[in-house]
């Protein structure tokens, strides 16, 4: 037995995805248990835009103005994730945590949104005796609790594993969370298929209660024993500074604002065509629902591949922000292969193109939380990974809204023949979507030029140059 777990232990670095995120003060097993709440993220992401999305507008009715209005209330949350993060670097306890409280109230409030939700949801359809407001209410009360325990569990998480990656892991360490919120997304989506293959309203109570029991208890899992107690710390004695100071003070460090607007522009660039990819599809090749569901496969393949690459490109000493410019240069072209599939009525290169929109997303997501984690340090880890977080929340959301009206727009336009016979076409609106997305990309690399820095030297060295395309790395 002694050979075989030898061979294991030498093997295992090598082949099994991100062992090499371990550490002496960090081990595997700790490290995936801790990632578990990225699980419980995913897992309510996709039972609020995915299942409930469909289910309220098809089985229960609802209409889908108002469906779109509930979807979008987690999303006014998303800009206190830097005052959740700034409130996690400063709480005081005599228990001596930090990171762990902001995980249980963001677990609590999970939990509370999804008891009341499906009850709120029935009222809400109209299949009741009491008043339309009331569910109303209750079913804005309920989005509006998941989607704050979604973000409150998220930033304190991030910062957590901050605090507790050494810093030479902490870019597989992204990577590996990264990885673990498309699983836990891509399982949930599976497992709520099937359990909703015959629709029912109990059903539906049923699979909202266990993802509310389910999300608590793997929580706190990935709480337990992970933050090593401080009283010094958290002691009422430290001294404090004020939300305002401390992110005024950020924004001061390395330039912190130039990546904030970056890291916008980026996500709403490629957050835009998440709406729209599998109707393009459907519409444009006239491919089936089995087809469509495919390419997003396809992306989330791309994805991890983009996350492992960026992995092995940040542990082997690249630049954060030179993974990320690679990522939205990828991204240029993968979205080019969209805009010029339907000239060339190729399915295939249309596929091909989804699956690199997807690495890219990967390296460009990875490489910026990798520099945000790099600017934060240890003394205001969960305000620097907020403010990453809002701005890349608000800007998905954002880009999403805008996507769907920009695209129905340009089409109304295009058939009404407003731009000429040959753009009379419904896949003009999807085009123009992705021609915005390419020049946003565009603007990212401005944004981002200035901050990669030349190879081989440190953060500290680097110049003030100017701002433009013509200064970015090759």
């Amino acid at each position: 037995m002694k050979p075989v777990a030898a061979l294991w232990q030498s093997i295992g670095p090598r082949f099994l995805p991100f062992a090499d995120a371990a550490t002496e003060e960090l081990p595997l097993l700790r490290l995936l248990r801790l990632s578990l709440f990225q699980v419980s993220v995913g897992m309510s992401m996709v039972l609020l835009t995915g299942t409930l999305n469909r289910v309220m507008i098809v089985e229960l009715g609802v209409p889908a103005w108002l469906v779109g209005l509930m979807v979008s209330l987690p999303l006014l949350f998303a800009p206190f994730r830097a005052l959740i993060g700034h409130k996690s670097d400063t709480h005081r306890s005599v228990l001596g945590w930090r990171r762990v409280p902001y995980i249980w109230f963001g677990t609590l409030m999970q939990f509370g949104g999804f008891a009341i939700m499906p009850f709120a949801l029935i009222l809400l359809s109209g299949d009741s005796q009491g008043p339309a407001w009331i569910g109303h209410a209750g079913a804005a009360l309920a989005f509006l609790l998941v989607g704050a325990g979604i973000h409150t569990t998220q930033t304190a998480g991030l910062a957590l594993a901050n605090d507790l990656a050494p810093a030479h892991v902490r870019s597989r360490v992204v990577a590996l969370l990264y990885v673990t919120l498309l699983l836990g997304m891509g399982a949930s989506a599976v497992v709520f298929g099937g359990l909703l293959q015959h629709f029912s309203q109990i059903h539906l109570i049923q699979i909202i209660q266990g993802v509310a029991l389910t999300s608590a208890v793997l929580n706190c899992i990935a709480m337990w024993k992970q933050e090593p107690r401080n009283p010094q710390l958290t002691s009422n004695d430290e001294p404090s500074v004020g939300f305002a100071e401390a992110f005024s003070e950020l924004l001061k460090r390395n330039r912190v604002l130039r990546l904030l607007v970056a890291l916008g522009l980026g996500t709403a660039a490629f957050a835009m065509q998440d709406i729209l990819l599998e109707p393009f599809g459907g519409q444009i090749f006239a491919m089936g629902v089995g087809q469509t569901t495919w390419l997003n496969a396809l992306t989330a393949v791309g994805t991890v591949c983009g996350f492992a690459i960026s992995a092995h490109l940040l542990t082997t000493g690249s630049d954060p922000c030179r993974v990320a410019s690679m990522g939205a240069v990828l991204g240029i072209f993968a979205f080019a292969g969209v805009v010029f599939a339907p000239s060339v009525s190729s399915v295939q290169l249309f596929s091909a193109s989804a699956a690199f929109i997807g690495m890219s997303n990967g390296l460009f997501a990875v490489g910026m939380l990798t520099a945000a984690m790099e600017l934060a340090g240890n003394d205001a880890s969960g305000l620097a990974l907020g403010a990453w977080g809002a701005v890349q929340a608000t800007a998905a959301g954002l880009a999403v809204g805008c996507s769907g009206i920009v695209r129905d727009f340009i089409s109304n336009f295009a058939m009404r023949g407003e731009f000429g016979f040959t753009l009379q076409s419904n896949a003009t609106g999807y085009c123009f979507v992705y021609s915005v997305e390419i020049c946003l990309l565009f603007v990212t690399l401005i944004a981002l030029g200035p901050l990669v820095r030349v190879r081989g030297q440190s953060t500290q060295t680097i110049p003030n140059p100017k701002f433009g395309l013509v200064q970015h790395p090759g």
